[in-house]
């Protein structure tokens, strides 16, 4: 869409000597401001600036039989973030091929080149992935989203680490910005299967020594690994644009579109000028498949912030927008970190019932998807961030930016 543009520079910060990827976000424009509006403020101003939105472009496309080399070109840098470690040989980026400008940005924060890797496929669909250069002693993150085709991406991870392994890398940490399968944390029914358990078992035993994923669907997904996970929240981005809105603070109230969701859903409204909270109880006769029960909670007259994890369907999110139009909310926002937007998603997001729906990029939205009320955030600053903390074995101060007090 001509409305979506993407621009990325570097600039200093004001909080650090280090230098960060920014991205230019749109114009507020979009919600007029209100002579009586008041800027939606946090409780605790975030010490970070996180990513602005933006729209990726994804124009370059590859095909399956292709061999592909993950070494787009790196943006003209001057003052590059953390040019300390710029030429530190011990520490590796390589990107798969489910999101390579996620991967791509990361590496520009960090001012760092992506390593070269040669990722194809033959006829039958078999993957194959050669390291182009060494890695010997390293320090390697691999960053690759177990996004749709998940299947295709989860193999092709679990083949990357395996082929880091026997090219004798120190550590391998697996980036993975959305982890697929962790909606299957549990027994619900009889005869039925944990694959998140069994996705964890695969990612340790082909040879990573640590992941590092965004927004697990629930935090018990940590414990189905044997090895280190570092979890980090892509809802500080959210708030951080949030905060930009001129929007009355007696008006907002932040949602939840189900039960499940009423931690992070608390923890969100906390943060939000401590805004009010309201439930949507539903009901789920099969999976993707929603029905809207009733609404806990007053949204007469006020603007109501709808948060969740992940946007699949979008069943849930948007009969809960149109129940909270029907008890008559002003406006809605839908706010999720992971855009699955499987069919019909776009339909129904798009159908008016929303403002605004503001998304990240952990995973790739093509721009066939794009449409009017959408808002990509970028979680690059954050993952780069948390990679360098990782690498330099440093964790002080990180806790604002990675953690929503989530217990």
């Amino acid at each position: 869409m001509s409305s979506l543009l993407h621009h990325s520079y570097c600039s200093s910060s004001p909080l650090t000597s280090r230098s960060y990827l920014k991205l230019n976000f749109f114009p507020s424009s979009r919600i007029p401001a209100s002579q009586n509006g008041v800027r939606c403020n946090l409780v605790e101003p975030l010490k970070f600036e996180n990513g602005k939105p933006y729209a990726p472009n994804l124009s370059s496309s590859t095909t399956t039989d292709q061999a592909i080399t993950a070494t787009a070109t790196t943006p003209s840098i001057s003052n590059a973030p953390y040019s300390e470690n710029a030429h530190d040989t011990r520490l590796r980026i390589f990107s798969g091929t489910a999101n390579p400008a996620l991967s791509q940005e990361i590496a520009c924060y960090m001012g760092l080149e992506l390593g070269r890797i040669k990722i194809k496929r033959f006829a039958d669909g078999e993957i194959y992935v050669q390291l182009q250069e060494s890695v010997r002693g390293c320090d390697v993150y691999l960053v690759q989203p177990t996004c749709p085709p998940a299947n295709e991406n989860l193999m092709e991870l679990l083949i990357m680490i395996d082929a880091c392994r026997r090219a004798s890398a120190k550590n391998i940490t697996a980036v993975i910005p959305y982890f697929g399968y962790a909606r299957a944390d549990r027994k619900t029914q009889g005869r039925e299967s944990i694959a998140a358990k069994l996705v964890a078992n695969l990612i340790t035993e082909a040879g990573a020594n640590r992941v590092l994923a965004c927004d697990l669907h629930s935090g018990q997904s940590m414990g189905y690994f044997d090895i280190p996970v570092d979890h980090v929240y892509g809802q500080p981005v959210i708030l951080d644009y949030l905060a930009s809105k001129y929007i009355c603070s007696d008006d907002l109230v932040v949602v939840s579109p189900d039960v499940g969701g009423v931690a992070r859903a608390r923890a969100f409204a906390k943060k939000l000028s401590d805004a009010p909270l309201a439930i949507v109880d539903k009901r789920r006769h099969g999976h993707n498949v929603a029905e809207v029960m009733n609404l806990i909670g007053d949204v007469k007259g006020k603007v109501a912030v709808m948060v969740d994890d992940m946007i699949d369907t979008a069943g849930t999110i948007s009969k809960g927008a149109a129940l909270l139009h029907q008890e008559g909310a002003r406006e809605v926002y839908a706010c999720s970190t992971h855009a699955v937007f499987s069919p019909p998603a776009i339909e129904r997001l798009s159908s008016g019932l929303f403002q605004e729906v503001i998304i990240t990029n952990t995973i790739p939205v093509s721009e066939q998807n794009y449409f009017p009320q959408l808002t990509i955030l970028s979680v690059a600053n954050l993952l780069g961030e948390t990679i360098w903390r990782v690498h330099d074995d440093c964790s002080g101060g990180f806790e604002p930016y990675s953690s929503l007090g989530i217990d």
